[in-house]
């Protein structure tokens, strides 16, 4: 890949990402008021974060039933409020217990 060739790709894809940001801000100049509407988008990043972290969990060990138990630990420690540090501790010691026996 030449210079110009790179240059080309960085200014598109700095052009797409600042229009991410930019159509939203120019199309809703007021408040979002559908209640509907409002429900749908506090969700939406929840949703996005859940969509790109599972397939990455399952496919981060060698083997499923590792990446299984790391999951089903973090979701039992995450269920009873656990804190982010002791969720991950949690679920990389399981994964890593399953993975040596």
């Amino acid at each position: 890949m030449g210079v110009t060739e790179f240059f080309m790709y960085l200014a598109v894809m700095a052009g797409v990402t600042y229009a991410i940001r930019a159509v939203p801000l120019v199309l809703c100049k007021r408040e979002i008021t559908n209640r509907f509407l409002r429900s749908f988008l506090a969700y939406v990043p929840y949703a996005v974060l859940g969509a790109m972290t599972f397939p990455a969990i399952f496919y981060s060990t060698d083997g499923y039933l590792a990446a299984a138990a790391g999951t089903a630990v973090a979701l039992v420690l995450a269920f009873y409020r656990k804190g982010l540090l002791l969720v991950a501790v949690g679920a990389c010691l399981a994964a890593f217990l399953v993975k040596i026996i």
